[in-house]
């Protein structure tokens, strides 16, 4: 419908070119909207529409959901590699560093060393409780002394050979560290597809027009809504080929409409390279006068919102170009 009346215009422009009588620098022309088209780069089922034609939105707000339930299953199964790889890693690194370990045969030297003096002083107390110089109880002491060492002893050896596994084991801890990498990687792709099964509006908007109903299947990348956000209206109009080369981007002109208080103001934003004609005959002197170039004109933001797509208006040029 909007190619159809784009058309209509174009063809009502060249007429009023070619026949009009009225002052050579003013020109009939049309708005004419530069829309956004959303889409989702997914294919799948429309679940929800939330909008309707001729709605207004504001920014964020969500447009249209399709189907998601694959993605929202790959996105939870992200989150369990992401859990497990880190399960891994803190298996792996759990035991104890360097510095420690080094402190650790530190400390076991010194158990080492006061294991023989206590085995020493227990042999010396065993002879001598033989010979009755000490009592039995000076004797159980020693053990006791004894085993108290030995065990301590033990004990902190068992803490080495676990502190040693993560040392030996680094090549493992790299491995492991890169699988939870690229599970983070998974899952982050994971949240952005089933993010974009949900559109929003990328600005405040009025929703020109819908093209799906809910429970259609949507291809990948075909727009659901089209969005018009305010001020994105423009003019355009037609000038002759003795026109054109007279005008330059930037130039001013003057646009008016049916129902348009005063004139608006606008530069001239687009003159197209290519000249458009209605007879395809070859380039005689008077078929060049029937060749004619699309311009386009861009008002204000303020001024936009006042026009609309497909209205018919006026455009005066502010240079002189007779």
């Amino acid at each position: 419908m909007h190619a159809k009346r784009s058309l209509i215009a174009f063809f009502a422009a060249l007429g009023v070119v070619a026949c009009s009588n009225g002052p050579s620098d003013t020109f009939q022309g049309y708005g004419e909207g530069e829309y956004v088209y959303v889409a989702s780069p997914y294919a799948g089922r429309l679940d929800k529409l939330d909008v309707a034609r001729g709605a207004q939105v504001s920014a964020g707000a969500r447009l249209f959901v399709l189907d998601h339930g694959v993605e929202q299953a790959a996105v939870d199964a992200a989150e369990a590699k992401v859990r497990s790889a880190d399960a891994v890693i803190a298996n792996l690194v759990g035991a104890k560093r360097k510095p420690e370990i080094d402190a650790l045969r530190a400390q076991i030297e010194s158990a080492a060393a006061a294991l023989k003096l206590a085995k020493s002083q227990l042999d010396q107390q065993e002879r001598l409780r033989a010979r009755g110089y000490v009592s039995q109880e000076a004797l159980d002491m020693a053990k006791t002394n004894y085993e108290r060492d030995a065990a301590q002893l033990a004990q902190m050896q068992a803490q080495l050979r676990a502190g040693l596994l993560s040392v030996g084991r680094q090549a493992e801890i790299d491995a492991a560290r890169a699988n939870y990498e690229a599970a983070r990687a998974e899952l982050a792709q994971a949240q952005v597809k089933l993010e974009q099964k949900t559109a929003v509006a990328p600005a405040a908007a009025l929703v020109q027009d819908t093209f799906y109903r809910e429970g259609e299947w949507i291809p990948g990348g075909s727009p659901v809504v089209s969005l018009l956000p305010p001020g994105s209206i423009k003019a355009r109009f037609f000038v002759p080929e003795t026109v054109v080369g007279k005008l330059r981007v930037g130039d001013p002109v003057s646009i008016s409409c049916d129902g348009c208080e005063t004139s608006i103001a606008a530069k001239i934003s687009f003159i197209s390279p290519q000249a458009e004609y209605t007879p395809p005959v070859i380039y005689s002197r008077e078929s060049r006068a029937k060749l004619v170039f699309m311009i386009e004109a861009r008002p204000g933001d303020g001024d936009a919102r006042k026009l609309h797509p497909g209205q018919p208006m006026d455009v005066k040029l502010k240079v002189d170009v007779k």
